[in-house]
């Protein structure tokens, strides 16, 4: 809601400028897709090695967090 609420004070105080953002925001947003997918990626792997580490303390009677 709030970025709804900057936009139409962008569409306000500038319109060309708004509705470019407004024509763009997709093609930023495909842009930006892969780089959301690596990071889901990496995040996985991450939390995968902290398992496996963590897995000894786990199986001799440690509480997860």
């Amino acid at each position: 809601m709030f970025g709804f609420i900057l936009w139409l004070l962008l569409l306000f105080l500038c319109w060309p400028l708004a509705l470019l953002a407004l024509v763009l925001y997709p093609f930023v947003w495909l842009l930006m897709l892969p780089f959301r997918l690596l990071g889901i990626g990496v995040e996985a792997v991450f939390e995968l090695l902290r398992a496996i580490v963590m897995l000894p303390a786990r199986v001799l009677g440690g509480s997860p967090r």
